[in-house]
């Protein structure tokens, strides 16, 4: 007869021996799921990074392009005035025999250029839109015109022109549309004019 002491003690360590087994594994699958968490963390925080360091460069770029905006809008009514003054002149004064006049309008002209260059070189760029397709992202219609030459919908007078800073428009171009023009109805087999002599 086996002693039951015994059997106990053996069984105990039969249990003892498997239990830390278990605990091992259980241990090695817990540490697997966690660096894949921590994996996926990483992934998404470097994902996250790349993303707010391309938005920053764009942010930085637009700032570079784009913070004359307001200061180019205040040197755009410098540069109407300049163009008036241009336009006031009139072939007369151009043709002037006296130096002085011919100096002044000279300097005026010289002025107006070198402010247009200024401006491009600076990214701001001047554009008149006339015959093309009205465009209400470019321009402002100030008001219509019939005109049975053009194609409705097209600029007909450009009244003030337009600047871009880059690829956005720093100020519309103020213009007058090409309306379309009623065509003549053309008369119907029903519209015979009634003899005179109906009674």
């Amino acid at each position: 007869m086996s002693d039951p002491t015994a059997r106990q003690s053996a069984a105990a360590s039969e249990a003892a021996d498997t239990q830390p087994a278990a605990e091992p594994v259980d241990a090695l699958v817990e540490a697997q799921r966690q660096a894949a968490e921590f994996k996926d963390k990483l992934l998404r925080t470097l994902a996250e990074m790349e993303n707010l360091r391309k938005r920053t460069e764009r942010e930085v770029a637009d700032t570079r392009q784009y913070a004359i905006a307001t200061f180019a809008r205040d040197v755009l009514a410098v540069a109407d005035n300049m163009h008036r003054a241009l336009d006031a002149i009139g072939d007369e004064l151009r043709q002037s025999p006296d130096s002085k006049v011919k100096a002044l309008v000279e300097g005026v002209d010289l002025t107006e250029r070198e402010l247009m260059k200024i401006l491009e070189r600076n990214g701001v760029r001047k554009f008149s839109p006339q015959g093309e397709k009205f465009d209400p992202n470019l321009h402002q219609a100030m008001y219509e015109v019939p005109d049975s030459e053009a194609a409705p919908g097209s600029v007909a007078q450009v009244i003030q022109a337009g600047y871009m800073l880059g690829d956005r428009v720093l100020r519309p171009a103020m213009v007058a549309v090409v309306k379309a023009t009623p065509k003549a109805a053309a008369p119907s087999a029903n519209d015979n004019a009634a003899p005179d002599d109906a009674v």
